[in-house]
């Protein structure tokens, strides 16, 4: 499948739609209560949908464009590499933090957690923009 093909349409809306949410709770959170806890996690679930596409193009693009038998069952640290040895993403620790942040909101629930992971989506939005812009110039 050609580069041409790659539609990354569905990362972008995904990481607008985490970008949105985290707004939405700067502005909503010193209102308390229920309302911010819901659009925490609100926060929480676009970072899961945005971080899950990321990973998903990069093997996407990877496939196209190294080896689709070396990048699939790679594991995510691996595939993350290959990212950043071909410039598609930068700080390759950042990458592996966002990868323990999502796969804590799988196996753990607390507040602290939640606070936690809502510092991370904020931090993985400029990495995935930053994605998202070489992989358009890749395109």
């Amino acid at each position: 499948m050609p580069n041409e093909e790659l539609d990354i349409d569905p990362l972008k809306n995904a990481v607008n739609a985490l970008e949105a949410s985290v707004c939405d709770y700067d502005e909503y959170s010193s209102k308390g209560g229920t309302l911010k806890n819901t659009i925490r996690s609100g926060v929480i679930q676009n970072f899961e949908v945005a971080y899950e596409l990321s990973w998903k193009f990069m093997k996407r693009w990877l496939s196209f464009n190294v080896s689709p038998e070396l990048i699939d069952g790679l594991p995510r640290f691996e595939l993350f590499k290959y990212a950043s040895e071909k410039n598609l993403i930068s700080k390759l620790e950042k990458w592996f933090d966002f990868h323990k942040a999502r796969n804590r909101t799988v196996h753990e629930y607390s507040e602290t957690t939640a606070d936690e992971v809502l510092g991370f989506a904020r931090d993985f939005i400029p990495y995935a923009k930053e994605f998202i812009e070489k992989l358009e110039a890749k395109l």
